[in-house]
């Protein structure tokens, strides 16, 4: 019952409150949602990711480990959304935004703050995380773009041009080469680095909010229901399933699986609404995975406690 209240608490009210600032800030004022999209593409998000890989302890151990884990994950999910995609029949935009909506999660602003309450501080267990963070911020902006204008048949030249243009794609090499050269950044650049990367979570859910609000309401209940619940219990189980695969015990066995547990990501909003590709779906698979793992993630919390 506490990690119920924690997480509702410190996660989900917080988020939503977020959120329906966007929604009011839409409907006074029309906000531009393409001009908020670039701002998170092009600034908020590479801050964020650049901050968080430069300050981080991590080991190469660990770092090929979770790496090995996080692909054999990506690809048995990507294989059953491929089933799934297949059973249900979809077409066109529908087929990425459905793949982006479950196998893009959201691991920065809400896996992080959530490793923290769970393993209490551990250093070891965050490394983890934002290994994982790392990864779930490059794929959506290299794969998770082209495979929505693959499905749009847009042109694939400019496409890559696109994703060449992406700041994350060098922000990760760059954080890697100074953290292992130990090289210093001065403090008057390092400051706007803290102003940006703070300001990512806020802008990502007015984003969001934005994106609800200019919604006409037209729920595809099926659809929405089949994303949460392929990335909110399936998710987990799976990432259980590879833990054993792979033989990892204990503490890291544990903040592997709780990684997999995690809503969808808003990167999966902000690639529907950059690129016009099934936005108003997207925008109801964030926000009701969101509000839904306050129960699921729990039980996650509690079942990977026996996980020795």
């Amino acid at each position: 019952m506490a990690y119920f209240t924690h997480i509702l608490l410190n996660n989900v009210i917080p988020l939503t409150i977020m959120i329906a600032i966007g929604v009011i800030l839409y409907r006074a004022f029309k906000l531009d949602i393409k001009t908020l999209s670039k701002l998170n593409f092009y600034l908020f998000s590479p801050a964020l990711v650049f901050k968080m890989l430069y300050e981080s302890s991590l080991s190469l151990a660990v770092l090929g480990q979770t790496l090995l884990f996080f692909v054999l994950f990506f690809a048995a999910m990507f294989l059953l959304m491929e089933v799934v995609i297949r059973l249900r029949g979809y077409k066109e935009g529908m087929i990425p935004a459905m793949r982006n909506s479950v196998i893009f999660y959201n691991s920065a602003n809400y896996a992080i703050p959530l490793n923290q309450l769970v393993f209490v501080g551990d250093a070891f267990t965050l490394s983890i995380q934002i290994i994982i963070m790392m990864m779930q911020s490059l794929l959506p902006n290299t794969y998770g773009i082209y495979a929505v204008n693959a499905s749009k048949r847009n042109d694939m030249k400019q496409t890559f041009r696109t994703i060449l243009t992406l700041p994350v794609i060098y922000i990760i090499p760059i954080a890697f080469l100074m953290k292992g050269l130990h090289l210093p950044i001065p403090g008057p650049v390092y400051a706007p680095i803290n102003y940006v990367s703070d300001a990512f979570i806020a802008t990502a859910l007015l984003t969001l909010g934005v994106q609800l609000g200019s919604m006409k309401w037209t729920f595809n209940l099926a659809d929405v229901v089949l994303s949460n619940v392929l990335r909110l219990c399936v998710g987990p189980a799976v990432g259980f399933l590879i833990v054993l695969l792979m033989g990892i015990e204990g503490v890291m066995a544990q903040a592997l699986v709780l990684s997999c547990a995690v809503p969808t990501s808003l990167s999966s909003v902000l690639i529907a609404v950059e690129y016009d590709n099934e936005p108003e779906f997207s925008s109801q698979a964030v926000f009701s995975s969101t509000i839904f793992s306050i129960f699921t993630v729990t039980l996650v919390i509690y079942l990977i406690k026996f996980i020795n």
